[in-house]
């Protein structure tokens, strides 16, 4: 039999997080390898050892490791795909830890980073949408097709967050709407309201990376530059940013953190025409009452909450 060795990077505040990870996925089982924990041992143990391998001590440094094991086979593929788009979820938290970087070892020759594509399939989101991976053929139907290739960002349609300001966004979009995503991530929800309907949409991200992969996913739904604008920069540190971004949009999206929508918070209204909606997620269930009070604080009424897997998000629109 074949196994997969997986390695998560991450540090060593993370190696709890990424273990309570696993664990809710059934990946149990693990092997911690952490630098600090070694140097620990070496500091309280000296009667056990009278030197220490200089190989031991390069292999040990910077590192903060979880490794475990999977049958290199349908389901352990499929797993890795589970653990991969988790991953993805916990970077969008915005917590450090670490560069939470997944690599394999003793694969042979399974091509690992396309295995994974076949077990992320076509997802009906809400009433209207229908998410298909670039590399999937689907009959849409009466839904809206919405083909992304998630790369290495964030943004699938898998995370809570992403599904909550996708249904939002079917109730909002009645068509040619100005629309602003902040933090835009792979595109989706810039895309998925130019798909339903929006007029035109400018997606800004801190991430170059970002840029790349919004574009990509635009062409993949025959949306081009006229109507998708990309922005690399921050709105909230570069007033240069600030000016571009300008204002007078019907809608803005925020699926970031709860740290993030905060600070966003006093300028959201300025974003927004009169009547528009703010629209954020990214806000975790012990978050939730201190965002909605940064919110009602700077003029925006919360007129709906909705909830997904401990994840919150707020349409919210600015008080006349």
């Amino acid at each position: 039999m074949r196994w997969l060795e997986v390695h998560i990077d991450t540090n060593h505040a993370g190696l709890e997080t990424v273990q309570t990870l696993l664990s809710g996925l059934d990946v149990d089982g693990v092997m911690i390898e952490d630098e600090e924990e070694f140097q620990d041992f070496l500091e309280n143990n000296h009667e056990y050892w009278d030197y220490v391998d200089e190989d031991l001590e390069r292999h040990m440094a910077g590192r903060s490791r979880i490794t475990f094991y999977l049958e290199a086979r349908e389901a352990g593929f499929a797993k890795l795909g589970e653990v991969r788009i988790a991953l993805e979820g916990l970077k969008k938290e915005g917590q450090d830890l670490g560069t939470l970087l997944m690599t394999l070892e003793n694969v042979e020759d399974a091509d690992w980073e396309n295995n994974w594509k076949q077990y992320y399939k076509p997802m009906e989101i809400g009433k209207r949408l229908l998410v298909i991976p670039q590399w999937e053929e689907a009959d849409p139907g009466d839904r809206v097709p919405l083909y992304l290739d998630p790369g290495l960002t964030f943004g699938t349609g898998a995370h809570a967050t992403t599904r909550l300001c996708l249904t939002a966004l079917e109730g909002l979009i009645r068509g040619g709407e100005r629309v602003l995503d902040l933090g835009c991530g792979s595109g989706i929800l810039s895309v998925a309201a130019l798909r339903l309907g929006a007029g035109s949409a400018l997606a800004v991200d801190i991430d170059d990376k970002c840029r790349d992969a919004a574009r990509e996913n635009a062409g993949l739904n025959g949306i081009g530059p006229e109507r998708l604008d990309i922005l690399v920069g921050n709105l909230l540190t570069d007033e240069t940013v600030a000016a571009k971004i300008g204002g007078g949009y019907d809608i803005v999206l925020a699926n970031i953190v709860a740290d993030v929508i905060i600070a966003l918070a006093p300028r959201a209204r300025g974003l927004l025409n009169p009547g528009g909606t703010f629209l954020c997620s990214g806000v975790i269930e012990g978050r939730a009452a201190e965002v909605k009070a940064a919110l009602a604080a700077h003029g925006l009424e919360v007129l709906e909450e909705r909830e997904d897997g401990g994840w919150y998000a707020f349409i919210t629109s600015a008080k006349l």
